[in-house]
């Protein structure tokens, strides 16, 4: 249990790091247009709000879990499928374009020299070969759910089976009071 938070805490931090340089960035761009200092820690503690938030729950959380909780409440299989193949999807592609960096990186690309268009120019020869990859990738994966049967059946069977229970409806309903009364207050208190 300690192993598995303090490596849920170590891949939080990398990215609360990376992000804290953007929200640095976001609050100082807004503090030279709008000259507005609460407006502009407001901004930049709402986006590390989110990418913190994000990145928590899709650290702690399997696609598989993701898929069976979605399919518990009953959403549009289509959908299911579609969100829960991109969220696989996003981490192949970064190991596709850190390979590829790496393979233009040693014909001799030198992608950390040049101004910003030049530095834009460098990119393609990363972008077509990923663009390339992702579509020889979703043919493959077209082959394979064909040959599976995907959609074949209406209610389609799981080996495994969510079902809420009253923990789980507790947390819910404690989520949404939350969430209300921070609308409400942020209403209240004319924050937006």
């Amino acid at each position: 249990m300690a192993a598995s938070t303090a490596k849920v805490v170590k891949r939080l931090s990398r990215t609360l790091a990376l992000t804290g340089v953007f929200s640095v960035f976001i609050f100082l761009v807004n503090l030279i247009i709008t000259r507005n200092l609460d407006a502009s820690l407001l901004y930049a503690s709402r986006f590390i709000s989110i990418v913190a938030s994000t990145s928590l729950f899709f650290i702690t959380t399997s696609p598989d879990e993701l898929e069976q909780v979605m399919k518990a409440l009953h959403l549009p299989r289509d959908f299911i499928f579609a969100f829960v193949t991109a969220v696989r999807f996003v981490p192949v592609m970064m190991i596709d374009a850190m390979q590829i960096m790496d393979a233009q990186k040693a014909r001799g690309l030198e992608l950390e020299k040049g101004g910003f268009i030049s530095r834009i120019r460098n990119m393609i020869p990363i972008l077509i070969p990923l663009v390339v990859n992702s579509v020889i990738r979703s043919g493959q994966l077209a082959e394979a759910m064909e040959s599976r049967a995907y959609g074949a059946t209406d209610r389609p069977t799981s080996l495994y089976e969510y079902s809420l229970s009253r923990t789980d409806m507790f947390v819910l309903a404690l989520s949404i009071a939350f969430f209300v009364s921070g609308i409400v207050f942020i209403y209240v208190m004319k924050l937006v």
